[in-house]
Order: C-alpha cells, then sequence, then structure tokens
C-alpha cells in the first residue's frame, strides 16, 4: 500500500473561516486531538499575524508532539523570523506564481518571485528548517513557469513541494493530469485544494492517484469563503473507495475530532455533512430501515463502528413496519398486531403534521393504546420562581414520591438551571440523574408561543430523550425532565 501523509491546516487556513478565531486554549485543545488521532504535519498558524499568533504556536510546539510544527510564511524574510522565534520545525513558504496573483497582487514580475523564493529557501534553510515550497493559484499558473521554480526550489533545498488550487477551479480529469505533471521532482509533492465548487475532496484524491504522496486538509473543511478538502472525508474515502493507500490516522477518532472542532470553531456543522454529520447514519425510510436491520450494507457503504458512532432509526412519517417494532422491542413494549398497527398509524399522524416522534412520544402513544395505567414515581405539584435583575434566581418545588411531599430549593445561573437544580436535589436520594443535552424551540410565532423542550438524561449507562411542551419555558423544562426521570427510574426497576 502507498502511504500518504496528512498535512493539517485547520489551526491556520481553517481559522481564516470568517467569524472564527479561537483562543491559546482553543488552539491547543485542537492540536492535542490532531497529534492523537495521527496528523503528520500540524500548521499552528501564521507567526507573522499577531503577537497572540506567536504565542498560540510557541505553546503547540512546547508540547513536543510526535507531528511536525510548522507555520505559514510569504516570500519575505520578516515572516520566517517571525516562525523562527517560535522554534517550528518547518515552514509551509507560499509564493504567488499564477500571472494574476503575481501583476495584479504583487505588482511584481515573475523573475522577482523565481529569485525571491530561492533567496527565502536558502535562508530557511541556514536556519535549519525544513521547507515546504508551495506554489499559489497554482492550478492557474504556467506549467512550465511551475517546472522551472519547483526544479530550483528542489535544487536550493526545498524537502517538499506543494500546488494549491487556491480558488478550486480543477476538476477531478483535470487534478490528475495537472498533478500527473508535477509528481516527478524526486521530493514528496502535496496537494492542496479548496471547495469553491465542492470538489475539493475528489480534486485531492486525484491529485492523489497522480502521484501526491500528501495532501492537505481540514477538520470538517472549514476554511475561507466554501472551505478547504474535508480531512474526514478524504481519510474514509481512501479507507473504503481507493483501498491502495494508507494513512497515520485513527479513523474512530473522526467523529470526536470532528465534534471538537466544530465546537471550539463554532461552526455549525449540517446534519448531511458526509461522514460525520448527525444523519450520516440515521435511518428513517420504511425502505431502508427494512434493509439495515436485515444487512447494514444494504443502505450504509461504512458501518458507523469504524468512526466509533451508531446508527440511529429517526421514528417520523417514512418509518416502516420493521424499523417501528424494532424501536419498541428496545423500549420494553409488548404489544399484539391489532395494537402495534394503531400505534403505527398514531405516529405516521404525528409525521404527516411534521413532527419527529421522540422516545417519549412512542412511550405515550403505546401506553394510550395498549390502556396502560401508568404510575408517576415522580409527580411535581408546585413551582415557584424568584428571579429578577438583581435576584439570584431561586426555585423551590414541591414533589410527590411515592406518595411522599417534598420541598426543596435551589440556585441557578438563570430560572430554568434553578429549577432544574431543585427537581434533580429533590430525587437525589433515588437517582442521580445527569441533563446530557437541552434543546429549546418556539413552536408557533409570538410571545404566547408554545415551548417545546427536549432533554437527554442518563442514568448508570441508559441514556433516554424527552419532551416537555408547555406555554412557559420554566414548565416546559421541568415537565421535560421529570417525563425522562420517571421513564429512566421505571426502566432500572425493571431491570
Amino acid at each position: 500500500m502507498k502511504r500518504i501523509n496528512v498535512f493539517d491546516t485547520t489551526l491556520r487556513d481553517g481559522e481564516q473561516t470568517p467569524g472564527v478565531s479561537l483562543t491559546l486554549n482553543e488552539k491547543l485543545r485542537i492540536a492535542n486531538k490532531l497529534d492523537e488521532i495521527g496528523v503528520n504535519v500540524i500548521e499552528a498558524g501564521s507567526a507573522i499575524t499577531s503577537n497572540g499568533e506567536r504565542e498560540a504556536i510557541k505553546a503547540i510546539v512546547k508540547e513536543d508532539y510526535n507531528a511536525e510544527i510548522g507555520s505559514f510564511v510569504r516570500i519575505l524574510k520578516d515572516d520566517i523570523d517571525a516562525a523562527l522565534d517560535c522554534d517550528v520545525d518547518s515552514v509551509h513558504l507560499v509564493a504567488p506564481t499564477s500571472d494574476l496573483h503575481i501583476k495584479e497582487k504583487l505588482k511584481k514580475t515573475r523573475e522577482y518571485v523565481f529569485n525571491q523564493s530561492m533567496n527565502m529557501i536558502d535562508y530557511c534553510i541556514d536556519h535549519g528548517l525544513l521547507v515546504e515550497f508551495s506554489a499559489e493559484d497554482g492550478s492557474r499558473s504556467d506549467i512550465e513557469f511551475l517546472r522551472d521554480i519547483f526544479t530550483e526550489a528542489v535544487d536550493v533545498g526545498s524537502s517538499r513541494i506543494c500546488v494549491c488550487d487556491t480558488v478550486g477551479i480543477l476538476t477531478p480529469e483535470r487534478a490528475y493530469h495537472f498533478y500527473s505533471n508535477l509528481s516527478n521532482f524526486g521530493v514528496p509533492l502535496s496537494v492542496h485544494c479548496h471547495n469553491d465548487f465542492g470538489l475539493a475532496v475528489a480534486n485531492t484524491i486525484a491529485g492523489i492517484r497522480a502521484g501526491a504522496t500528501q495532501f492537505h486538509s481540514t477538520v470538517n473543511g472549514i476554511g475561507e469563503r466554501a472551505g478547504n478538502a474535508s480531512l474526514e472525508e478524504i481519510i474514509v474515502s481512501l479507507k473504503a473507495l481507493y483501498k491502495d493507500y494508507s494513512t497515520d490516522i485513527q479513523i474512530d477518532q473522526l467523529y470526536n475530532t470532528s465534534k471538537l472542532v466544530s465546537r471550539l470553531s463554532g461552526v455549525y456543522l449540517q446534519p448531511n455533512k458526509a461522514i460525520v454529520g448527525e444523519n450520516a447514519f440515521a435511518h428513517e425510510s420504511g425502505i431502508h430501515a427494512d434493509g439495515v436491520i436485515k444487512n447494514t450494507s444494504t443502505y450504509e457503504p461504512i458501518t458507523p463502528e469504524i468512526l466509533g458512532r451508531k446508527r440511529k432509526f429517526v421514528i417520523g412519517k417514512h418509518i416502516g413496519t420493521k424499523g417501528l417494532k424494532q424501536r419498541l422491542n428496545e423500549l420494553n413494549i409488548t404489544y399484539d398486531e391489532n395494537q402495534f398497527e394503531e400505534i403505527f398509524n398514531k405516529i405516521k399522524y404525528l409525521g404527516d403534521l411534521g413532527k419527529l416522534v421522540s422516545d417519549v412520544d412512542i412511550q405515550t402513544i403505546a401506553d394510550e393504546v395498549l390502556e396502560i395505567e401508568e404510575e408517576k414515581k415522580i409527580a411535581l405539584k408546585e413551582l415557584s420562581i424568584v428571579s429578577g435583575n438583581k435576584v439570584i434566581p431561586t426555585a423551590s418545588v414541591k414533589l410527590e414520591i411515592d406518595n411522599n411531599d417534598i420541598l426543596i430549593a435551589d440556585v441557578g445561573v438563570g430560572p430554568v438551571d434553578a429549577a432544574i437544580g431543585a427537581v434533580k436535589k429533590g430525587i437525589s436520594d433515588f437517582a442521580d440523574i445527569e441533563l446530557v443535552e437541552y434543546h429549546v424551540d418556539a413552536i408557533t410565532g409570538g410571545t404566547d408561543a408554545f415551548i417545546d423542550v427536549v432533554v437527554k438524561l442518563k442514568l448508570d449507562e441508559q441514556i433516554i430523550s424527552a419532551r416537555g411542551t408547555q406555554p412557559d419555558i420554566i414548565n416546559a423544562s421541568v415537565e421535560a425532565y421529570l417525563n425522562g426521570a420517571n421513564r429512566l427510574l421505571e426502566h432500572k426497576e425493571n431491570g
């Protein structure tokens, strides 16, 4: 198998995503994860940018990672000196090579770029830096000029070369031909693609097939404009579709890495994002769910376990009988065929109204159909809140637990937090139920809108979703928490 190196630029090109500005600690957390999963080169930033950027790069260098740590630099001595001050292992030395960039951006000539590049490579080598020399806007550059400048760069001492599709104008067919013409300089060739036409991953793979032995990417494909080539999509594609290539990346850590970068960068990950999106292994359609239950490969090209993930069946209007029966069985709900048909029809009706059905909804529908008299272990009798501009939010609740009344209070950062805290304290003798997720939506418009609160609660290893719908967010939140708590306690008692 041909080994491919991974050059990650999440902390440099990825941070150039509009609105993203990572703190030193956030950069360190991401760098820790990148090194942990097996990234070969971490571009920690651009040292010339600011004092804060240099401090972050220095902090990353001090961690003594297995990965090579580099800085982005232009063909300017000040940039290189700033990188030297950070004690990085290498520099990604970038020179504009297209006539458009040379003439319109630099207001210079090809001769200037050529000579300045060689002088700066020589300066880097003299100061002990490993150099990856990169052609900016290479995909719109004259191929003979590229060959001349790369030939000289390697002769001067550049250890790697890279060609950038800076504005994402390559196609997979052109990318293969383009990188084939630049893969014979005796040093590793890197492919660096942007996603302006949604082809960055395809072009990167074409470049690898053409002879590139390293690719540049970012986690989740973040970056300027439409972003960069997505690390996780390339890695999994090489693993599953192009089996002649290998990397050092731990694939089962890609999902966790994706979530970390999304959370710290604040860049929302669309649900249908390939590989790491929340819907990547979710099935609602009856045909799909039935197929996956019988054999996962029917509608999954890879198993979620490879990525450290789990598949899920979404209950909505597209659910089929097989998928619903599996979920009912998982919830330990027994039924006959007539009862199942009624449960199925009720869920379909809710799905037609645009509603996704939670576990609590399923239980409620099933209880109604099966005529089960549900006896709640915990019931809310009273709830009062004190909150104001200069008042610490305080909640008092009266709970009925096994026919005994419990009155308890708590404070919080807000009234919802205080109310949930009071309820949690009130049931602490029975169970320590952890609030894993909290989500709120206004169902209708206006200040009198009904509030739909969905929570995920955890007790031991059991996790359950619960919903509360009220005109008031505090009551809806407490209702959701108690609904879930009752279900968890019931599960625990029933083993």
